[in-house]
Formats: C-alpha cells, structure tokens, sequence
C-alpha cells in the first residue's frame, strides 16, 4: 500500500515539473467573414441586400441601431498571436447598397 501511495505522489509530481519546461501547441485561429478584393470589386452601389449577402456571406455584425449598415470582420491568429486582421464596412439606403468603407488588404495588427 505504501509503494502504491510513494508510486502515485511520484507520478503527479513527474507530470507537474513538465508543465512548466513543455510548450504546447496553440491552435491557428480564423474568426470573422473571409474577404477578399475580388469579392469587394464585384460590389458596386445599386446591388440590392440579398445580392451583397450572395458575393459576401452573412455579416458578422449587425447592429439593431444601425440597420444601414453591415460589417464584415476578419482576423488570423497564428500560434497566439494575431498575424492579419481585415475590415470592411458595408451601407444601404433602403434596399439597395449606397458605398463601400475599408480595405480587403491585410493589415497588421
């Protein structure tokens, strides 16, 4: 019984001194709505919501206050940290898109 006790102390105290020498391996993260500039060059004003929602997806954010206005976010993390992040602001009037805002270009954060 002894032997099994010292067996299992040892054990947790082998698995707690390698946490602290180990690096674990962080998973690459893609959050938001790809956006490229071939996807941005086919919108042009006129395009009616359900056009724009076909060549962009849904947007990420909508807000209940603005409902002129949709955002497309898109950000790439590697290893933890963030590599690129892409902003794209998008406005009607009415039904129909009225002009285009930000940069499908990476941008660093």
């Amino acid at each position: 019984m002894r032997a099994l006790l010292i067996s299992i102390i040892s054990l947790a105290l082998a698995s707690l001194a390698g946490c602290s020498t180990w690096e674990f391996y962080k998973v690459n993260i893609r959050q938001g709505n790809y956006i490229d500039q071939a996807m941005v060059s086919s919108l042009s004003p006129g395009m009616t919501r359900q056009q724009v929602m076909f060549i962009m997806g849904t947007p990420l954010l909508t807000d209940p206050f603005h409902q002129d206005r949709w955002d497309y976010y898109y950000s790439f993390s590697e290893g933890g940290k963030p590599v690129e992040q892409r902003h794209v602001k998008l406005y009607f009037q009415g039904d129909t898109l009225s002009r285009v805002e930000g940069s499908p270009n990476s941008v660093s954060p």
